[in-house]
């Protein structure tokens, strides 16, 4: 109780009961056909562009805000929702849509020997949480991806997104009033602040999963804090490793992708490994390729010895530290390291990982086979950019985050990861001697 009575007056209460309207409209929706979820989010995706307008303008408020008070330009550009980023959002709502149904899939069945009928079919969960921040298109993602699923979803989308986050909310509530349904299904908790959050972490048998996506430490905060059960997504700390069989010229544009493409996303490269033997080789050509992009290097000796030694114009690079090892920079930074063998890559890589996805530059099998045996993360990409570790990527329409857990779902989260399971019994009078 003490965390509930240390929120501003009223705040537990009136999240727990945003959260209980939200369990009484999903009854409706859980039972809902296909048809009529899939026309719901054709109707979302088509007024979301129509609405773009005023959900650019909304954002370009928040910009101003977050550029005035010193927002990263990591940070910046994952805040950024102009109409190209709605359109492409909207995109992704149709191809959920267009995706199969998983509620009411049956997982397996049985016949017993008495006679009965067992299957296990997946459903809803219920009332899913999420917290997340500066990140729009999440809201849109997650509406859709829980719609889909038969799901009602409750948000805290932080106050650097806040006019965004409106403006989007606003233009799905109001199709769901159209089709019938009630716009609790997809609301927001940021009219409390912060004090919004804590009461969802504290809302236990009000909502049945909480789902935090963002920094570190947010992660960090809602793991430890939350009485809710929760899905671990989003910190990627994520690794390169190019092979002493790595083909170079496949290596140098899979590392200036994964880096810079979008440096404050979490599937961006944040660390490079290189095997010694191709090290006097590599580094230098791939230090000066970030160099370009505005890159500031983080370099272990080894590494720091061979790229000063280049003579790169315009080169930023620092002493490595032991911190460094385990940052997530979310910005145009990586740090560098010198390896001597494939285990000793592996291990490093499982030490400071946060579990979300690593990569091997190789074209030896063996050493292939072994990476990617011994990685102990959710995903692992062979001679392929970690950008890819994305629910759009995978097929999956979008996702509801990255999970670096191991329990219930591990990797880009979509629709099957959103239902749980029952099992139905089907008898003719049977009864257990």
């Amino acid at each position: 109780m003490a965390e509930q009575d240390s929120l501003a007056d009223g705040v537990f209460d009136a999240v727990c009961a945003m959260a209980d309207e939200a369990a009484h409209a999903q009854q409706t929706l859980a039972g809902a056909s296909t048809e009529v979820k899939n026309a719901l989010l054709l109707d979302i995706a088509d007024a979301l562009v129509n609405g773009a307008g005023d959900i650019e303008s909304a954002n370009a408020e928040d910009m101003a805000e977050a550029s005035d008070s010193g927002m990263s330009q990591g940070l910046l550009d994952r805040l950024r929702f102009d109409t190209d980023r709605i359109v492409s959002t909207a995109d992704g709502v149709r191809n959920v849509a267009a995706l199969p149904d998983p509620v009411g899939e049956m997982v397996r069945g049985r016949n017993l020997p008495n006679g009965m009928r067992l299957n296990q079919v997946r459903v809803p969960i219920g009332v899913i949480g999420m917290i997340y921040e500066a990140r729009p298109n999440v809201t849109v993602d997650v509406a859709s991806l829980c719609l889909k699923s038969g799901n009602a979803v409750l948000l805290r989308g932080g106050h650097a997104a806040r006019r965004t986050n409106e403006a989007t909310l606003e233009v799905i509530g109001d199709v769901l009033s159209a089709h019938g349904f009630d716009p609790a299904l997809v609301a927001s908790v940021d009219r409390f602040g912060r004090d919004g959050a804590t009461a969802m972490m504290q809302a236990r048998g009000h909502i049945d999963l909480l789902v935090p996506r963002g920094g570190a430490g947010l992660i960090r905060a809602v793991v430890e804090n939350s009485k809710v059960p929760v899905i671990e997504t989003g910190a990627g700390n994520v690794h390169i490793y190019v092979d002493e069989s790595g083909d170079l010229n496949k290596a140098l544009p899979i590392i200036i992708n994964a880096k810079t493409q979008r440096v404050g996303v979490c599937n961006a490269a944040e660390k490079l490994l290189v095997h010694s033997s191709v090290a006097e080789e590599f580094l230098p050509v791939a230090a000066h390729a970030l160099t370009e992009h505005g890159v500031r290097l983080h370099a272990d000796e080894a590494a720091l010895s061979i790229i000063v030694n280049a003579g790169i114009d315009g080169l930023d690079i620092v002493p490595a530290t032991e911190e460094d090892w385990s940052t997530e920079y979310l910005d145009y930074e990586m740090g560098v390291k010198v390896v001597d063998s494939l285990d000793e890559a592996i291990d490093h890589i499982n030490a400071y990982s946060t579990g979300h996805t690593e990569a091997i530059i190789s074209e030896d099998y063996s050493h292939i086979e072994r990476f990617t045996a011994r990685i102990d993360s959710a995903v692992v990409m062979v001679n392929a950019s970690t950008r890819f570790t994305d629910g759009g990527m995978f097929g999956l329409g979008a996702e509801l985050g990255i999970s670096t857990q191991k329990m219930h779902a591990r990797g880009p989260m979509g629709l099957e990861e959103l239902t749980t399971t029952k099992w139905i019994g089907y008898g003719t009078g049977q009864v257990r001697a």
